[in-house]
């Protein structure tokens, strides 16, 4: 799956955000800090404006990041994809027809050890490894799943969305405004 050149993968923590990014090029993002009862009209007013997004279930207010609730958000809400950290979350949203992704973060070599074991159990569509700023995880995470990889976390340069791109992220998460500007086409 490709994202058009789409560098940038736009963050959104509010809806003035959301609409930051409707003035982009953009056409996927992430919702992060929604509230339970604003899933369903946020992602309408998404899908209207013909974006496809992907809501991070462990950042949802109101509402458990599991299995259950991810069965509910697939079948109601239909976002584009799912991120979250839980391995029960990856596998519902596969069986439920929704791009999975897979956040790993990697403090040490025990933490990403133990986040590509997951990764094998749960087969997700891709992989957000944080922090991003680490080109050589990057590549070696890819390396090792062949799995397409998101880099986000503690990204705030040109300079470090291309290192990551370049050791071969598919896209960078962010919420950095500067750079949503720099990378629009």
């Amino acid at each position: 799956m490709s994202f058009e050149g789409q560098k940038i993968l736009p963050a959104i923590r509010s809806m003035k955000d959301f609409d930051k990014m409707l003035d982009t090029s953009f056409q996927y993002g992430v919702f992060l800090d929604l509230h339970v009862g604003m899933l369903k009209s946020v992602f309408e007013y998404a899908r209207n404006e013909n974006r496809k997004m992907f809501l991070h279930m462990d950042l949802i207010n109101g509402l458990s990041s599991d299995e259950y609730a991810t069965e509910y958000i697939c079948q109601e809400i239909k976002p584009y994809g799912i991120i979250s950290t839980k391995g029960n979350v990856i596998k519902k949203a596969r069986q439920k027809g929704v791009f999975a992704t897979q956040r790993m973060f990697v403090i040490d070599s025990s933490a990403m050890n133990r986040g590509i074991e997951l990764i094998r159990k749960t087969d997700p569509d891709f992989i957000e490894v944080l922090p991003g700023v680490i080109p050589k995880i990057i590549s070696e995470i890819a390396e090792k799943t062949g799995k397409p990889i998101f880099a986000g976390g503690l990204i705030d340069t040109v300079e470090e969305v291309e290192a990551a791109i370049s050791a071969g992220a598919k896209a960078i998460t962010t919420s950095d405004r500067v750079l949503w500007k720099h990378f629009d086409c």
